[in-house]
């Protein structure tokens, strides 16, 4: 992977509307603390019904998997660095506005349904370990809070993810050191590491399995959503974006080797909060309080994440004119887009009052698998389209196997998850009727036509 310096560099601060006050830290920090999310607090149970104690084997395959539509993702996030994300890049590579209207409509079902089912997460069990409040109306509190924080700006609202990241993070550390301690007091089996089940084909269980450890994943396409609000994005987008997949990866390796190490395969498929249950096998006395307040951060920390991409997505198609252009608009001087936030909170809102999103997170899924394929396509589409600053270049055969890894994920989707995921697009297909529609009706009243 090289920088493409074939152009002078061209200075982009002062150029967009949006605070540009993101350093390489905090978007390494923000990237890390999308990727690393809540699910990885009930992830092992998950994987080791697949591939048993060898928990590290899909872990390992969906970081690779990851990092090569991340590639793609440095490379057009570093050309063209503006609010928008996917959406734009399919904008500019294809010129087809239906396709870069459906790109943006995925990552903001992808968004908005993320957001309302971690704020259920958050209202719901790890909640009630402290107080007892109904889920659907606490969660709409909550959303209403995230979306305050993120109306107040890009800084706070990362300083905030500073904060919950390390938290979140050190509740990792904890399973990992504990696990440590009881192996050096002769406990544990570290044999069961590389144990499969004993009825699986590795390979195939690995694969499998890898498909629910991607998800675990995803989050590292939201920071291209806040590129206009990069520092010199040419330069640290990169390393913050590979950065922060390397050290997630470390750790969730790490996390799998321990848990497989603490517990066997059955007892951590049978548990609700396996890493609790980890904790609690080691020996080392700490409360189940901690985990509950951890977890409610991680959870808290992803919705915040969720709707700054969101809102950002929904900025930057209203730039593209691919939604009105009122949810452009942006505090004169908070200079955040306040209009794409009171909208997506609403949508997050009423997707609270289903109670249930599990099948619709499979969907996203599968949805944002389309909106990678559609990011590595356009890398090489624009390869003919030059700028005039230099950026990061991704070696070709990068995003080629970037698309082939996401065709083999969506082989793995069952029929359900489709069905649902051609619904939605339906619907995205109708909203962009009404809003051609609607546009056309503007331009004839500004501009009647003569008899």
């Amino acid at each position: 992977m090289t920088s493409d310096t074939t152009a002078p560099a061209r200075a982009q601060d002062g150029d967009s509307k949006l605070r540009q006050v993101i350093t390489g830290p905090l978007l390494y920090l923000f990237i890390l603390g999308d990727v690393l999310g809540a699910g990885i607090y009930a992830l092992m149970g998950t994987l080791s019904e697949d591939v048993g104690g060898a928990l590290w084997a899909p872990l390992v395959l969906a970081l690779l998997l990851a990092l090569l539509t991340a590639g793609s993702y440095a490379e057009l996030v570093t050309k063209y660095p503006r609010a928008g994300g996917a959406a734009v890049f399919a904008e500019r590579a294809y010129r087809v506005p239906l396709v870069s209207f459906l790109v943006g409509f995925c990552m903001l079902a992808a968004g908005v349904t993320s957001a309302a089912g971690l704020s259920l997460a958050f209202a719901g069990d790890y909640l009630g370990t402290f107080v007892d409040l109904p889920p659907v109306p606490t969660a709409i509190v909550f959303l209403a809070l995230i979306a305050c924080l993120n109306a107040r700006g890009i800084s706070d609202s990362l300083r905030s993810n500073v904060v919950m990241t390390v938290i979140e993070v050190s509740g990792l550390v904890i399973v990992i050191v504990v696990v440590a301690v009881m192996l050096g007091g002769g406990g544990g089996d570290v044999s069961r590491v590389g144990a499969f089940p004993a009825d699986a084909n590795p390979a195939l269980a690995t694969l499998s399995a890898a498909i629910v450890a991607y998800y675990s994943f995803v989050g590292f396409e939201t920071s291209a959503n806040v590129a206009e609000e990069v520092r010199e994005p040419r330069k640290v987008y990169p390393k913050a974006l590979f950065g922060a997949l390397a050290t997630a990866g470390v750790v969730y390796v790490l996390v799998g080797l321990a848990s497989s190490i603490a517990l066997p395969a059955p007892e951590l498929s049978d548990s609700s909060g396996p890493l609790l249950a980890v904790v609690s096998a080691s020996g080392v006395p700490i409360p189940d309080w901690v985990f509950s307040l951890i977890a409610l951060v991680a959870v808290a920390n992803g919705a915040l994440l969720t709707m700054i991409m969101s809102s950002r997505v929904t900025y930057g198609m209203a730039e593209q004119r691919l939604l009105p252009s009122v949810l452009g608009s942006v505090l004169p001087k908070r200079r955040t887009p306040w209009t794409a936030i009171v909208a997506t909170t609403v949508v997050a809102m009423l997707l609270t009052l289903i109670g249930d999103v599990g099948v619709l997170a499979e969907t996203v899924v599968l949805l944002l698998l389309f909106v990678f394929i559609s990011t590595n396509v356009a890398v090489l589409v624009l390869r003919r389209d030059h700028v005039a600053h230099d950026h990061f270049r991704v070696w070709t055969f990068v995003p080629v196997l970037g698309v082939a890894s996401c065709v083999l994920l969506l082989t793995q989707q069952s029929g359900q998850v489709w069905l649902y995921a051609g619904l939605l697009l339906v619907v995205g297909v109708v909203l962009y009727g009404i809003a051609r529609a609607t546009r056309g009706r503007g331009r004839d009243q500004q501009h009647p036509r003569a008899d």
